[in-house]
């Protein structure tokens, strides 16, 4: 069975590796060959000053992935570590405005050699398509100019030194997330964020396949919008059930990193431009995202302070 399978992925192959959707499934011998190019080394030579680059995942839209790397990030540089964030959703770019960089476009450096990711009041660095261009403006790349787009996006965004490089991914398993999984070959791990119905469960479960397909080691799986405290009488209300981020790592044998509350200022804090563990410390979430940082920290060897 194996080697049909190696003989469906390879059968008229046009030795183009940087736009094969088969690319995590092929094993062929002469793949690595034909995938070492200079777009891709200059990637590698741009990142090599980072220490752990983690990509963050969902299986769908709108459960949270973003407001989660956001906070993660905010958790990181709370404990003493550097940190950048990129943006790889080109169609709908909204870290700027998480972090209270929208408007500041990245600048050419200068020797004119790449663009300077901007930093935010607390020090964390953003890289976003949104500060390329302007405040209204919107990219349709599709094919090989999404990819190429990414790759150059990528191989000139300095950074400098960091302890964490944390890339956001656009929902799902689509090309954008394929082409990033490509482009940074020496990820330290994925998390994966989910909602707690079982709808979700089944969608994270394909991210974490993909992970797993393309040798990318999964550091957990966060449940996002879970209970809710009443503002008026303290009862706990499960808006959105609970218990299905367990269930999807109990399944797939992943670590569950945790779960985070519901707290409708997490949505005041996102649109006021600073990561809500910043803002609310002292939160029951915000003391999750601390626990979830420092499990992940652990995880792929970093002390936090």
């Amino acid at each position: 069975m194996a080697k049909i399978l190696n003989l469906q992925v390879t059968l008229g192959c046009d030795k183009n590796c940087d736009a094969c959707i088969k690319f995590f499934e092929c094993t062929s011998p002469i793949k690595r060959e034909l995938y070492d190019s200079p777009g891709l080394k200059k990637i590698e030579k741009r990142l090599k000053d980072i220490k752990y680059k983690i990509v963050v995942l969902s299986g769908k839209g709108g459960v949270g992935k973003s407001t989660v790397t956001a906070n993660l990030a905010g958790a990181l540089k709370k404990s003493g570590a550097r940190v950048g964030i990129l943006d790889s959703d080109f169609y709908g770019p909204s870290m700027p405005t998480m972090m209270g960089v929208l408007g500041k476009k990245m600048a050419v450096d200068k020797s004119g050699r790449g663009l300077v990711a901007v930093e935010t009041k607390s020090g964390i660095k953003v890289a976003s398509v949104a500060s390329t261009i302007e405040q209204q403006g919107y990219v349709t790349w599709m094919g090989e100019e999404l990819r190429w787009g990414l790759f150059s996006f990528l191989g000139e965004t300095q950074w400098g030194e960091l302890d964490f490089l944390l890339i956001d991914l656009p929902p799902g398993t689509g090309e954008e997330t394929l082409n990033v999984m490509k482009a940074v070959r020496d990820l330290d791990g994925g998390v994966m964020v989910t909602m707690p119905s079982d709808l979700c469960q089944v969608v994270v479960g394909r991210c974490i396949s993909l992970c797993q397909k393309a040798g990318t080691r999964v550091l957990g799986v966060i449940e996002n919008m879970g209970t809710l405290e009443c503002l008026k009488c303290g009862k706990n209300i499960d808006v959105f059930l609970t218990g299905g981020g367990e269930k999807v790592c109990s399944s797939t044998n992943v670590p569950f990193l945790g779960k985070i509350p519901l707290d409708p200022k997490v949505c005041d804090a996102s649109d006021a431009g600073e990561p809500f563990v910043l803002s609310y410390p002292d939160s029951k979430p915000s003391k999750m995202f601390m626990e979830i940082a420092k499990k992940i920290a652990e995880d792929v060897g970093y002390k936090l302070t």
